[in-house]
């Protein structure tokens, strides 16, 4: 298999996994925790079921604007990963940041709020997709600092 096929795999593995363990547990959340009831797991962690209509944290809510960013965000990094596909690692940011984005999307579509479920002190509540996200920008960073070793001698 090619570098390139090897890499759209990849992204594609990591973006279905984050896609459907984000979906199983938002799903556990619906189906066994009432919207605004809040569960103890750990000192400092709860369980809870909040419904997110905003994009980041619950801000901007109702702006049919930011999600327009959001998609042409998403076809960048689309477009992006294309041309940087046989880079080393590229396939790790993509996948993280795809798959948190889409397991938030169908959210938005089916619900019409993101479902969110993890509480910590002192942080508004968030999802697994989120977590992706958030990996999935460090891991573009790392990508994107570290280059493809073009540069280095061999």
């Amino acid at each position: 298999m090619s570098p390139s096929a090897q890499s759209i795999s990849r992204t594609g593995l990591l973006l279905a996994a984050i896609v459907a363990v984000d979906q199983a547990t938002k799903a556990l959340v619906r189906g066994g925790v009432t919207v605004g009831e809040e569960n103890a797991v750990f000192p400092g962690v709860q369980i809870v079921h909040v419904l997110n209509r905003g994009v980041a944290f619950g801000a901007l809510s109702g702006k049919s604007v930011v999600m327009i960013i959001v998609l042409v965000a998403l076809a960048g990094l689309v477009v992006w990963f294309a041309l940087h596909r046989t880079d080393p690692h590229v396939w790790i940011p993509t996948g993280l940041l795809l798959g948190g984005a889409i397991g938030n999307i169908i959210d938005r579509i089916r619900d019409g709020a993101v479902t969110d479920f993890i509480k910590i002190p002192l942080w508004p509540a968030f999802n697994l997709a989120d977590v992706a996200i958030v990996f999935g920008v460090l891991a573009l960073l790392y990508v994107l600092e570290r280059g493809d070793g073009a540069d280095e001698p061999t």
